[in-house]
């Protein structure tokens, strides 16, 4: 899964925040958001779980693409969120398979 580029979504429950994020490596980016280690939105607000991920096959695509849905109203968001994963149940595990 590395090597990509990826857009995700983080939150911590259905009504909480939601944070939108790119990586080159999901595995690692998301592992680093669950265990705290950086500083920031979500170490503050405890969004650790990955609730959507998109891969867009390059890292200059996935930073367009996240430049698009962080201008998206929250309402549009969760549309995304539960066309993909309607119980917003963490993927996490599944992208380490």
């Amino acid at each position: 899964m590395d090597g990509a580029g990826f857009v995700y979504f983080m939150s911590k429950r259905k009504d909480g925040v939601i944070y939108t994020g790119v990586t080159s490596d999901l595995i690692k980016r998301v592992f680093e958001h669950k265990q705290g280690v950086v500083e920031g939105f979500t170490k503050k607000y405890n969004a650790k779980h990955l609730v959507f991920f998109e891969d867009c096959g390059s890292i200059e695509t996935a930073i367009a693409q996240e430049k698009k849905l962080k201008n998206l109203h929250r309402a549009k968001k969760i549309e995304i969120i539960e066309r993909a994963n309607p119980e917003w149940k963490d993927l996490y595990e599944s992208i380490l398979l």
